[in-house]
């Protein structure tokens, strides 16, 4: 399928309704051609409401998508904290995704590492699409500025020591999300717009900031978040 570069500017409420549009289409076409497809999720508010619009307009074979999530916070499923539950609530919940379909990270478990190589066995090659977020200080997933998995080179999932609460998590490794497929990397306000501004036009620093890279990715920002950039964009 490739990856295909953009990066569109929008107003703030138009995100949730063009990222459902890219998630959509890139699962009907995977859909098409091998009758299945694969959607790893992110946490976050623009996420979610990228996920609420999916859900209203989507008419998809939701019973061959399979579920997977790029991070998770160290809590049980019902916490407010979890991504799980947020997309439960935003998404899962309101289409006919079945439960056996819904991998999610068992952030519960008392012993991290082995729930990470848990999960890692349940990973596809790639994922079809990937939906990410962008922190402030330009973190993404649970991949945070100078954080060792940033350079673990073997594992695809790992327990990291988040900088802020709750700091426990585990998260997807480099090795699992950068991938072929569609990768939508959303944000929205202007405590992103340094971030964003570092993460696509700043220079090399994938330590100091872990969404570089996600450059050649497709990135849906709004006014605000795009306010330090540079370069001209639609």
């Amino acid at each position: 399928m490739g990856s295909r570069v953009e990066r569109v500017r929008v107003a703030t409420g138009q995100i949730p309704e063009l990222a459902a549009r890219n998630i959509e289409r890139t699962l009907a076409e995977a859909l098409g051609k091998r009758g299945q497809a694969s959607l790893c999720l992110a946490g976050g508010t623009t996420p979610r409401a990228s996920y609420e619009a999916l859900a209203r307009s989507s008419d998809l074979a939701w019973s061959q998508v399979s579920i997977y999530f790029g991070d998770e916070r160290c809590v049980p499923p019902e916490h407010p904290e979890s991504n799980h539950r947020m997309a439960r609530a935003a998404l899962l919940d309101r289409v006919a995704v079945p439960a056996s379909r819904v991998h999610r990270m068992r952030g519960e478990d008392a012993d991290r590492d082995a729930a990470a190589r848990d999960y890692e066995s349940l990973l596809p090659p790639h994922f079809d699409v990937l939906v990410l977020g962008i922190g402030e200080d330009g973190h993404t997933a649970s991949l945070f500025p100078r954080s060792p998995a940033l350079v673990e080179v073997n594992r695809r999932v790992l327990p990291v020591v988040a900088p802020k609460p709750p700091p426990e998590r585990l998260t997807l490794t480099p090795r699992a999300l950068v991938s072929d497929g569609l990768t939508l990397v959303l944000a929205a306000g202007a405590g992103k717009a340094a971030a964003v501004a570092r993460a696509l036009e700043g220079a090399p620093d994938v330590d100091g900031c872990p969404a570089q890279l996600f450059r050649d990715a497709v990135w849906i920002v709004d006014h605000d978040a795009a306010s330090e950039l540079a370069g001209a964009w639609p």
